[in-house]
C-alpha cells in the first residue's frame, strides 16, 4: 500500500510517499479501507519536531480517518465488514489502510460523506470539548473565537450557538475569512492583524469581556485575548502556532477571578465514554443540518507535502482532506 511518512523532522519537504505492508491487525482491531484522511496543525507540529508528546521516527502522521471495515479482528463482534466508520487514532492515517482500535470507531450516518465525517474527530471533538468540558460555556455567556475561518475556528462558531451562547466574536486574518465567518453565524468579527483588536472586542462587549476565549495562536495574541476576558472569563489555550512560549504571571488573574486552562484532546480519548458521546452528538447535529462541515479541499494523499506547505502557509479555510 502507499503510505507517507518522514525520517526526520523539517519542512514539507520531509514527507515521501512510500511502499509498505498493509498493516495486520490486532485480536482488538479492524482494518480499515481509507476514504477520507484529515489534515491538521498536529500534523504540521509532528513533522517539525514541536509537538505535545514526542515523535518517534519515521513516523506516519493522520489522526483523524473514514472509511469502510475490510477486515476484523478475532474479539471483534460489534462491528462487521463493510460498515462506515470514522476514528480517530495516534498516527498512521496518512496511508491507504490502517489497523484501529474497535474502541475508537464510531458508525457513520449514510447521509454524511466520508470527506464530513473526518472533520469531526479531531476538530469537532476540540470545539466541543474546549466550548464544553474546559471552557464551562453556559448559555447567554460571550465566546471569543481566534482564527475562526479554520477546521476548530468553524466549527467552534456553529457549536457555540448551538450550546445557547449569547454572542459569539470571531477574528480573523483577512476579510474573505471574516466573511466566511459571519456566514456560519458569529455575531461580530474582528481582524487580529490589526492594531487594538483587543480594544475592539472590548468595545463589543461594552466593556465588559468575553466569558469564554479559544485561542491557539500564543506570543502577543494570548497577552491580548487575557486583556478581553471578562471577570470570571475562562481563556483555553489549544495550541501555539506561532511557536512562541509565552511568560505569564498568573497572580494577574485573581484580580477578576479569570481562568487559563489547557486542553488537550488525547486526554479526551483516555474516557471513551466522553469522547464517544460527543461525536455522536456532533454526527447527529451535521445528519440533522444543524452544523456545517466546510471541506476546504480534498487533494490525493501524494500530494501531501503541497498540503501542508498550504495549510502552514494560511491559504486555506475550512476542513482539508487528503484521498488515497
Amino acid at each position: 500500500m502507499k503510505a507517507v511518512q518522514f525520517k526526520e523532522y523539517g519542512g514539507p519537504d520531509v514527507l515521501e510517499v512510500i511502499d509498505t505492508d498493509v498493516p495486520v491487525v490486532k485480536a482488538d482491531e479492524v482494518l480499515m479501507e481509507m476514504k477520507a484522511i484529515g489534515v491538521n496543525y498536529a500534523d504540521t507540529a509532528r513533522r517539525e519536531g514541536q509537538y505535545v508528546v514526542p515523535t518517534e521516527l519515521p513516523f506516519t502522521p493522520g489522526a483523524e480517518v473514514a472509511g469502510v471495515i475490510s477486515e476484523v479482528g478475532v474479539n471483534v463482534k460489534d462491528v462487521k465488514k463493510g460498515m462506515r466508520v470514522v476514528a480517530l487514532i495516534e498516527s498512521g492515517g496518512y496511508a491507504e489502510y490502517a489497523a484501529v482500535p474497535v474502541k475508537a470507531l464510531i458508525p457513520v450516518p449514510d447521509e454524511v460523506s466520508f470527506e464530513k465525517a473526518v472533520a469531526l474527530p479531531l476538530q469537532g471533538l476540540s470545539a466541543y470539548h474546549i466550548l464544553k468540558t474546559m471552557g464551562r460555556l453556559d448559555k447567554g455567556e460571550t465566546v471569543l473565537v481566534h482564527a475562526a475561518a479554520g477546521g476548530v475556528g468553524l466549527l467552534a462558531v456553529q457549536l457555540a450557538k448551538l450550546f445557547g451562547a449569547g454572542k459569539v466574536i470571531a477574528t480573523a486574518s483577512t476579510s474573505e475569512k471574516l466573511t466566511f465567518a459571519k456566514e456560519m453565524g458569529a455575531d461580530h468579527t474582528v481582524n487580529y492583524t490589526e492594531d487594538g483588536w483587543e480594544a475592539q472586542i472590548r468595545e463589543l462587549t461594552d466593556g465588559k469581556g468575553v466569558d469564554v476565549a479559544l485561542e491557539m495562536v500564543g506570543g502577543d495574541v494570548f497577552h491580548k485575548t487575557v486583556k478581553c476576558l471578562a471577570a470570571f472569563g475562562r481563556l483555553v489555550i489549544y495550541g501555539a502556532a506561532s511557536g512562541e512560549q509565552t511568560k505569564f504571571y498568573p497572580s494577574s488573574l485573581m484580580k477578576r477571578n479569570q481562568s487559563v486552562v489547557g486542553f488537550f484532546l488525547p486526554q479526551i480519548m483516555r474516557k471513551p465514554v466522553l469522547f464517544q458521546n460527543s461525536l455522536r452528538e456532533l454526527l447527529a447535529f451535521v445528519e440533522k443540518g444543524e452544523l456545517e462541515l466546510t471541506v476546504g479541499g480534498t487533494y490525493p494523499l501524494t500530494e501531501a507535502a503541497d498540503v501542508h506547505a498550504l495549510l502552514q502557509g494560511r491559504k486555506t479555510k475550512g476542513k482539508i482532506v487528503l484521498i488515497p
